[in-house]
């Protein structure tokens, strides 16, 4: 009985010692510099990306005339055409130049470079039929349901 005593307290000093090191070590790296590391924020809400139901209906439709055919571009169709209005501009943010990730969504970075999720809104962008041409073969072109998806884009190097 004397030696198992004996085993037990073998056993238990380095295991003290050792938990003693990873609760000190953790008091030591909470103190050290913090690098941004935060994860993507994905923007599902409209109001977020400037393209709430109040601004739609304030804003007067520039160069779509009564007479002119328009397109309903929603789901890939509007993220590919989001992306291809954003993707050389020099600003920052939701206003700024847009990226496709190589999984097929869209994003763009604010000004402390976090990484934001482009949404399409749900009712869809309004497009005039000749400029929506270029994406009739993507998903939700006029509200089609089937259709190509953006994972087969190239993306873009991102700076």
């Amino acid at each position: 009985m004397n030696t198992q005593n004996i085993e037990k307290r073998r056993f238990l000093r380095p295991v003290a010692i050792l938990l003693s090191a990873v609760l000190s070590l953790s008091i030591f790296t909470g103190c050290g510099s913090r690098v941004n590391t935060a994860a993507p924020v994905d923007n599902n809400r409209v109001e977020n990306q400037g393209y709430n139901n109040s601004d739609r209906v304030q804003q007067p439709r520039q160069g779509i005339s009564n007479k002119q055919k328009v397109v309903i571009l929603a789901g890939a169709a509007a993220l590919y055409y989001l992306y291809n209005q954003h993707k050389n501009k020099k600003a920052e943010g939701a206003e700024g130049q847009y990226y496709l990730s190589k999984n097929g969504r869209v994003y763009y970075r604010d000004a402390q470079r976090q990484v934001h999720w482009v949404t399409p809104p749900s009712e869809g962008i309004q497009v005039p039929e000749t400029e929506a041409q270029r994406y009739r073969d993507f998903q939700g072109y006029n509200n089609r349901p089937t259709g190509r998806d953006l994972t087969d884009l190239q993306p873009a190097p991102a700076l």
